[in-house]
């Protein structure tokens, strides 16, 4: 299990590799469809993602006791974020992007060319993500996005994950098509 503790440096991204099982421990900000609308409209949410991670998640976050409280905090599909997400990580210096499900040939470019990484959490696993969550440590677009679309600002510990495409542009999600792609020729000769 690799550690990566923020500030996440560029080197220590680029040393990961595609299927590397990794450990978070720092701030992570969480990021849908809203945040990456506004940021591609020239209305970019305020926060300093310089070295940080994002992830795609839209989290159930309550306040007790005068403290925000995060309930589940599971992935959500990263495809929809593929138009904006080349452009954010060359504009803000994240290092490390959240989701489900990979992203795109021009996203996996861009984390090569400015060392990023995409990080395949489990879906299904949004109490264990939300038990991951130490400390809410501000929100911000909370009126105008809503609870689920807001650019929350998690402290986390032990946040865990698989790199899934890595900053010297493999991708886990390409292999497993090639050799989705090759089995089924076989199966076509075979069958043919």
């Amino acid at each position: 299990m690799k550690k990566l503790v923020y500030p996440f440096r560029e080197k220590d991204v680029r040393s990961l590799k595609a299927g590397d099982a990794v450990s978070i421990s720092g701030i992570v900000f969480t990021g849908r469809d809203k945040f990456h609308k506004a940021f591609a409209d020239g209305d970019a949410v305020e926060g300093d993602f310089r070295d940080a991670a994002l992830y795609h998640c839209g989290p159930v976050v309550v306040k007790r006791g005068g403290e925000w409280k995060v309930v589940a905090a599971g992935p959500t599909t990263s495809v929809r974020e593929n138009p904006y997400e080349p452009k954010f990580i060359a504009e803000s210096g994240v290092r490390v992007i959240i989701g489900k499900g990979g992203m795109d040939k021009a996203t996996l470019d861009a984390m090569a060319k400015h060392g990023a990484v995409y990080i395949q959490a489990v879906g299904g696993a949004a109490a264990l993500y939300a038990a991951a969550v130490k400390r809410v440590a501000g929100v911000k677009r909370l009126e105008d996005f809503g609870a689920a679309e807001a650019c929350w600002e998690f402290e986390v510990e032990d946040f865990r994950g698989v790199v899934a495409m890595d900053a010297h542009g493999r991708s886990l999600f390409e292999d497993v098509a090639r050799r989705s792609s090759k089995a089924m020729e076989m199966l076509e000769k075979v069958g043919g």
